[in-house]
């Protein structure tokens, strides 16, 4: 168990990606009306707004930050947004859920589906249910412990878990309870946003759960007791951007100043700090059917790792965003990469730009 870590202070750094939250998340679009349910929108084309993202915007694209996508069991393609809310694309049609029909989710953190078919998401205005036809709101108003959330997963035994600024907490689809955890001892913590914050949350195939942090590693807990890790145990830092499970039970960690890790189960791989990555801002895990593993550094493009060497995908391919926080590839085969500057589509070779007129088949 990980006490102390001697990580120095680097709160004066100041990333694009905070930037970004702070002008989309905390300057623009905090105010909202929590309506509990909604009509479907039947929009088609993308919404007007007056408002440009001065750090990076691309004229044509589907919208100014894509941060999530998913596939439900329908098919159907969902995209989340810091600026445009909502994307559904059903294979013919593009709709938005946004502020210009009465939905105001902003900065859309997480997808789910549960075995109902219902279609959850998370953002900064709660937790969501799409049931189809109508929208449910979750809030504080009924029981949440902060509207902001950061991370949203349903554990084997059908319990939604939610990282939120103030914490973790559990949803049994009626009511939410808080899930404490232990806070390592860290000194002089790089926190960005709250120390009680909880990024990411995954599960791995023992049923243990792991939680990322914003300053002070990754606790797990194995249904009895919690074990922190820091620096001190080999994490390459403290301060967690996104965990992923791999299909080999591996735990792989983004973080903020120190790049990418994975975790075996007994040691640390710090693939950054060895020279095999370049940058420090990790997010965007995915694995593919063919087990590669893939991810987003900031300024530094994607990578793509086979099991023996990773190969770095950039501006040279057609990816002309510096910024990409979502990699997906759909029951199609089809592999989309979503980010600063909007959705992109990749054909094992060159990434092309989306735009309301696709490329979207095959």
């Amino acid at each position: 168990m990980s006490k102390m870590t001697s990580k120095g202070n680097n709160n004066s750094i100041i990333h694009f990606s905070i930037l970004c939250a702070a002008i989309l998340g905390f300057g623009i679009f905090m105010s909202c009306d929590r309506q509990i349910t909604a009509h479907k929108n039947t929009e088609t084309l993308p919404p007007q707004t007056n408002y440009k993202d001065p750090l990076l915007y691309i004229d044509g694209q589907l919208c100014q930050h894509l941060r999530k996508i998913f596939q439900d069991n329908k098919g159907d393609l969902w995209f989340g947004t810091n600026v445009y809310g909502l994307m559904h694309y059903n294979g013919k049609t593009l709709e938005y859920f946004n502020r210009k029909n009465g939905h105001n989710y902003s900065r859309i953190t997480g997808f789910v589906q549960d075995k109902e078919g219902n279609l959850w998401f998370s953002s900064y205005q709660g937790l969501t249910k799409y049931d189809g036809l109508s929208f449910t709101d979750f809030t504080k108003n009924e029981g949440l412990p902060n509207d902001e959330l950061w991370s949203l997963t349903i554990a084997k035994d059908g319990t939604f878990l939610l990282g939120t600024s103030s914490g973790a907490c559990r949803f049994d689809g009626q009511n939410f309870s808080p899930f404490p955890l232990p806070r390592a001892v860290v000194k002089d913590p790089n926190t960005i946003l709250d120390e009680n914050r909880i990024v990411s949350i995954v599960e791995d195939k023992s049923g243990n759960l792991w939680f990322g942090t914003d300053g002070f590693g990754i606790c797990k807990y194995d249904g009895v007791h919690f074990t922190n890790y820091t620096t001190e145990d080999g994490l390459c830092d403290n301060v967690i951007h996104e965990l992923m499970v791999d299909s080999k039970g591996r735990i792989w960690i983004g973080t903020f100043f120190g790049g990418v890790s994975m975790y075996d189960g007994d040691t640390f791989t710090n693939f950054t700090q060895s020279g095999l990555v370049q940058g420090e801002e990790v997010s965007g895990f995915y694995e593919d059917r063919n087990g590669r593993i893939w991810f987003a550094v900031e300024n530094n493009g994607v990578y793509c790792y086979d099991g023996t060497s990773f190969t770095n995908y950039n501006e040279k391919d057609g990816l002309n965003t510096n910024g990409i926080l979502s990699i997906f590839e759909d029951r199609e085969h089809r592999f989309w990469f979503g980010g600063w500057g909007g959705l992109f589509r990749f054909d094992g070779t060159a990434f092309t730009p989306v735009t309301k007129d696709g490329p979207w088949a095959k």
